[in-house]
């Protein structure tokens, strides 16, 4: 008796997890490293890279590293707040 091929062919799972990080270069990663590494932005402050869950956007904050706060954004979070709300009208 011969075994149905189609049969045999292994289906993806439904409730498998699916990656929906955005894809970074490594060498954007590289060149993050080498920033922060220089300390070009002050010792206690670091350059890092997001994406805006809303806009779809990629950001870029200065971070004082100490307090988690966020010195300086671009784009500024009421340009990714308008543009958000273009994108749902």
């Amino acid at each position: 008796m011969e075994v149905n091929k189609a049969n045999s062919t292994p289906v993806p799972l439904v409730n498998a997890a699916v990656d929906t990080r955005p894809h970074v270069a490594p060498e954007l990663t590289q060149a993050v490293k080498a920033v922060n590494g220089a300390k070009l932005f002050g010792q206690d402050s670091e350059l890092s890279f997001l994406m805006d869950r809303e806009s779809k956007r990629f950001v870029v904050r200065l971070v004082d590293k100490s307090t988690g706060k966020v010195i300086r954004q671009i784009p500024a979070a009421t340009i990714l707040s308008q543009a958000a709300g273009l994108q749902k009208a």
